[in-house]
Parts: C-alpha cells; structure tokens; sequence
C-alpha cells in the first residue's frame, strides 16, 4: 500500500515538462511602468507649465543646482539672492535690454527663431565662435526647468518645454519669468536681486545703461563683471543700448502685451 501510494503521488507532484513559466510579476510591473513612462512625463510637465503660468516660481532649477554645488563643495554659507518682482514692477529697459540683445524676433516666433538657428548653424561650420540660436523662450525653459550642458537629451526637454510655455504663456508672461530667473551673476538671480546687488537700488529704477550692463554678462555671469566690467561688457553694453533704441525703446513692450 506504501508503495502504491507513493507511484500515486508521483505523476502528480512531478510539473509537465512542456508546460509554459509565465513571467514574474515583478517583470510585468516594470514593462507597464516604463510605457507609461513616456505619458506621465507629458502630463506632469505640461501640469508643471500650467501652473507656472499663474503661479510665480519660488525657485528655478539653476538655482537648486547652484544651491547644491556650493552645499556639495562645503560652503555652507552660501546663500541665493532672488526675489521675485512681477514685470509692472520693473524697469522697462530691462526686458527691452533682453529683447534688443538675446532675441529681437521675440514678438513675432512660436519658440524657435528658425533664421538664427540656420545662421547659428552656418558660422559654425565656418568656425566662428557664435553664442547660438537659442531664443528667450528656450532660455526660459532652460534655465527654469534644466541644466547646463549640450547633449541631445537636454536639448530635447528644452524643445519640449519651450512648445510648452510658448502654448499656455502670454509673451508677456515668458519675459517676466525670464527677467526673474535669470543668473546676472554668481547665486544672483533676477532682476531685483541683481538692480540691490550692483546698484543698491530696485529694479523699478534701472536706467537704459544699468540694464544694458546687466544684460552684457548672460553669456557667462560668473565670468564678467557688472560692477567691474571689461572691455567686452562695455562694448557690448554700448551696443545693447544702440539695439534698444532700433527696437523701438520702452515702446516695444507693447507688442507682447
């Protein structure tokens, strides 16, 4: 009887060897994540846009990364300086500065300055040293939700963000965070903190002149001076003002409104 019950359980305890082993279920889990990947990176970005478009950014992505460099190299010390004015609170000059200076189609391109972009591309494979075709809405979307660097992938999520503000932000509204997020120089961001920094007094105050210089060092803040600038900086704030003027002066903000 032992023995019979044994040959009995046997066949029964023994798995068909053709029988299929499904996958795990940790495996299945990981599959659905990275398809959803992709659309819930759509929705919380464009999420993000959205509430940006009435909310002011209390802080910008530059500024974390700053903030974590000077954390991360022990100055523990290091403090930001930013504070937030909305545009009706600033100098005219400044976004006109920025307009004349960084993009003088601003009012009139979806995003993306597609004549700068093919003369950018042109001097660069001549070899002249160019700054880009980047437009102030790119630069917005970089410098409020990215990272320095020139890889595709970065590259990518500024498109992305740009299509983004360009679609739920007024011009209007694209100007002012720019002038708010900018780095005017090192742990310096926006207009305020730049016009108290370097001219102890507000942004609502700047001249042609003390916009003009703030707008020379964007291309590398923590290389040129404001308060001490150079032979560059004063060239090019004296052709900043020229550009200010062509433009049409305090006048040209009323084709953004």
């Amino acid at each position: 009887m032992q023995g019979l019950n044994m040959k009995a359980a046997g066949p029964a305890a023994a798995a068909p060897p053709s029988a299929a082993v499904p996958p795990p279920r940790r495996a299945r889990r990981w599959l659905r994540w990275l398809i959803a990947l992709p659309f819930l990176f759509v929705l919380a970005s464009a999420l993000q846009v959205a509430v940006l478009r009435f909310v002011d950014p209390p802080f910008s992505a530059f500024m974390l990364i700053r903030q974590g460099q000077a954390w991360g190299g022990g100055d523990f010390g290091f403090r930001l300086a930013y504070d937030w004015r909305d545009l009706d609170e600033i100098s005219p000059n400044l976004p006109v500065a920025v307009v004349a200076s960084e993009d003088q189609r601003f009012a009139e391109h979806f995003g993306f300055d597609l004549r700068a972009i093919e003369k950018a591309r042109k001097n660069n494979e001549r070899g002249r040293r160019v700054r880009g075709g980047s437009t102030v809405s790119q630069q917005t979307a970089k410098n409020l939700f990215l990272w320095a660097g020139r890889s595709w992938v970065r590259k990518g999520l500024e498109a992305w963000y740009t299509l983004l503000i360009e679609t739920m932000w007024s011009k209007r509204r694209i100007i002012e965070v720019y002038v708010n997020v900018a780095e005017f120089g090192d742990g310096v961001y926006g207009a305020q903190a730049a016009a108290r920094t370097y001219y102890r007094k507000d942004a609502a105050r700047l001249a042609p002149a003390e916009a003009a210089r703030m707008v020379a060092v964007l291309p590398n803040p923590k290389r040129y001076s404001v308060v001490k600038p150079g032979p560059y900086v004063q060239r090019r704030t004296n052709a900043i003002q020229r550009q200010m003027r062509n433009i049409g002066g305090s006048g040209y903000l009323k084709q953004i409104e």
